[in-house]
């Protein structure tokens, strides 16, 4: 592993120089990876891993939607394609990459499937960490390893044909073989990152749940929504409060953010611009952290957890969520967003 540095903080990674594909494809050369899921992560990590030389078939529940997608993927029923339990038996990877919810209830039939020897995959921490709530929990003699892209599958995939990388948080939590660190390093060159750094499963999915409800997601449209409602309410037409929180944001300010960093942007910008900018973050940050110290605590102690399991045993829980995705998506801020894109050149 190299040493890198990350803010002052010496970190052990694993890069491609180190780790390059063609060793990746040595470690993999006898296995069988059955990707079981073909959603949010399945169809970028598959398609990776087989367009890199690997041997890879995709299990999922046939006829439905994902099925489809796979089958216009080019992935070919009966030879690429399986029905779970087939592909399940199949592999000698499988990588477990259905909902938190699907997991759970697929498990059963993954579990027995999980002979000596084989590896268990995931890319999200949760049915291992939380286990006394989903049942997961592997037999002794199997590898149980985790890559997690610190994104989509979508963007994964696109990263990937443009040449680039994902960048991949890795964890061992069971060494059966002696061989689950190099199958796990080797899977994530495979699926395309572009550095991998270690963690465990327990701070792999604490660090995930905080990040979506927080500035990944949850945080994020907040504060969209606040910013923007502000500006409606004191007269801002509905284009202009849209271009001014969302659209310069993400399409100007952020890709140069990613590109240079912070510090460049607001050296890069208006004296006015930087000096408010300047001024203001020490307050939002303020007023947002004993929020992330409320949020973690509530990943910590499960409750996060409890609340997605119980929600998706609910029988009408797929109704409720798409009541609550139309209300966001007809959302004046929303619609008007839509429209603004269709305007993009």
């Amino acid at each position: 592993m190299a040493e890198m540095i990350f803010g002052g903080v010496t970190e052990q990674v694993v890069t491609r120089d180190e780790f390059p594909l063609e060793k990746a494809r040595k470690v993999l050369a006898n296995e069988t990876i059955a990707i079981i899921g073909y959603g949010v992560q399945g169809p970028g990590q598959a398609l990776n891993l087989k367009d890199n030389g690997m041997n890879v078939i995709v299990g999922q529940r046939k006829g439905g939607a994902s099925w489809k997608k796979a089958e216009a993927d080019g992935w070919v029923e009966n030879e690429t394609l399986f029905e779970i339990n087939e592909a399940c038996g199949r592999g000698t990877i499988i990588q477990f990459l259905l909902s938190d919810a699907g997991q759970i209830e697929a498990w059963p039939t993954v579990k027995k499937h999980l002979t000596a020897g084989k590896a268990l995959y995931f890319s999200h921490g949760f049915g291992i960490t939380f286990n006394e709530k989903t049942g997961i929990i592997p037999p002794a003699d199997v590898d149980v390893i985790l890559a997690a892209p610190k994104g989509s599958g979508t963007s994964l995939r696109r990263l990937f044909l443009a040449g680039k990388g994902l960048n991949s948080s890795f964890a061992v939590h069971q060494d059966a073989t002696g061989r689950a660190r190099e199958r796990v390093i080797a899977l994530g060159i495979g699926i395309g990152s572009g550095y991998l750094f270690e963690t465990t499963f327990r701070k792999e999915v604490y660090s995930d749940l905080t990040g979506e409800r927080g500035v990944l997601m949850g945080a994020i449209a907040g504060v969209f929504e606040a910013q923007y409602n502000c500006l409606r309410k004191n007269g801002h037409s509905p284009s202009e409060a849209f271009n001014e929180t969302v659209e310069e944001l993400t399409q100007s300010l952020m890709p140069l953010v990613a590109e240079n960093g912070m510090d460049w942007m607001y050296a890069n910008c208006s004296t006015t611009a930087q000096r408010g900018a300047l001024d203001w973050r020490h307050k939002f940050r303020k007023a947002v952290e004993p929020v992330y110290d409320e949020l973690y605590q509530s990943v910590v102690s499960g409750k996060e957890a409890e609340i997605a399991i119980e929600a998706g045993r609910q029988p009408d829980y797929r109704k409720k969520l798409e009541a609550e995705l139309t209300e966001l998506r007809e959302s004046e801020l929303w619609r008007t967003g839509a429209q603004v894109r269709k305007l993009r050149p």
